[in-house]
């Protein structure tokens, strides 16, 4: 599972580099969507380096969702970070190449039809009282089918890439939208991308409102139908992923580093503070005998930690 280990003596890998890189290059497909003989060869190379650069560091990308680490606006952001959580499950559950590439390729683009509005949408749903118009909401009810018409429109011919697009705001009891499909009519897919979408819209903080906390979030995600893929997010992701800032059971506060290769082990954890707050030097890494030595998970503001990410996870988070 923990790949970051393997590539960290690599100075010239930086999983967050790569990150930032396609937000860019992401940003600039998402607006030449009109010229097909771009966009298809482009979406998809860009779908390729997502699972490439997860793969050189999962735990590195994971952290980069909690710590925004991801540079540019919301929108992609929130595009680029479904696309690892997504690579992250998808590898877990051993899904084909090809079909993992699809649904990465639908996380890259599941907004494309919206992402002018999608911030302000966002933003002013989280305020008290505040509703969409009518019209504002048969759009946003709309952009799925939208969206996999734009990229039918740009040359993308691959049916599982579009129905992934298609259904990924379905739910299991049809309320979900365009078609409310029932349970058994939603592509495995268009599953993950929901349960991935969805994550990362909690988690992800935002200048209008705070994250929630990720076991939080993932909780949320256990009216999920599918066992196996609810399963899988909690093996894969986890209650503390990488990048969460926790407290542990005796006081020290500290943020997640890896995962634990084993079911029944606990998480690494860089500890940043002693258990009486003061700052420690030189971070104490440790690997943890079980979950339940922490505590709680902590915002930013409850931790008082800032740090760089390269402090902790060197060359693999280098800017």
């Amino acid at each position: 599972m923990d790949a970051g280990h393997v590539t960290q003596g690599n100075s010239e890998t930086s999983v967050l580099r790569a990150l930032n890189a396609l937000h860019g290059r992401l940003e600039h497909q998402l607006a030449h969507l009109d010229d097909a003989s771009e966009a298809a060869p482009g979406l998809r190379a860009l779908a390729a380096d997502l699972l490439h650069t997860v793969d050189m560091g999962q735990d590195v990308a994971l952290a980069c969702i909690l710590l925004n680490q991801i540079g540019g606006t919301y929108a992609v952001r929130h595009c680029i970070e479904t696309g690892i959580v997504v690579a992250v499950v998808g590898r877990g559950l051993g899904l084909p190449d090809a079909t993992l590439a699809a649904i990465a390729a639908a996380a890259l683009t599941m907004n494309c039809a919206m992402l002018d509005a999608h911030d302000d949408f966002n933003r002013r749903v989280a305020l008290p009282g505040v509703v969409l118009s009518g019209d504002e909401r048969a759009r946003l009810r709309r952009h799925p089918e939208d969206s996999a018409r734009t990229l039918a429109c740009a040359g993308i011919g691959d049916e599982e890439w579009l129905a992934c697009v298609l259904h990924h705001h379905e739910d299991d009891d049809g309320s979900g939208y365009p078609h409310g499909l029932p349970a058994h009519e939603i592509p495995r897919g268009a599953r993950l991308l929901r349960l991935a979408d969805r994550y990362c819209a909690r988690v992800a903080a935002r200048n209008y409102r705070r994250s929630l906390a990720p076991d939080v979030a993932l909780a949320e995600l256990n009216a999920e139908h599918d066992p196996a893929l609810r399963d899988a997010f909690h093996r894969h992701i986890g209650r503390f992923p990488p990048g969460t800032l926790v407290q542990l059971a005796d006081g020290g506060i500290g943020v997640v580093t890896y995962r634990p290769a084993i079911a029944s082990e606990g998480s690494e954890v860089a500890c940043l503070r002693d258990a009486a707050g003061q700052a420690l030097a030189v971070p104490r890494v440790h690997r943890l005998a079980h979950e339940g030595e922490i505590a709680r998970a902590l915002t930013e503001d409850e931790a008082e930690l800032r740090f760089a990410m390269r402090a902790i996870w060197g060359s693999l988070a280098a800017r």
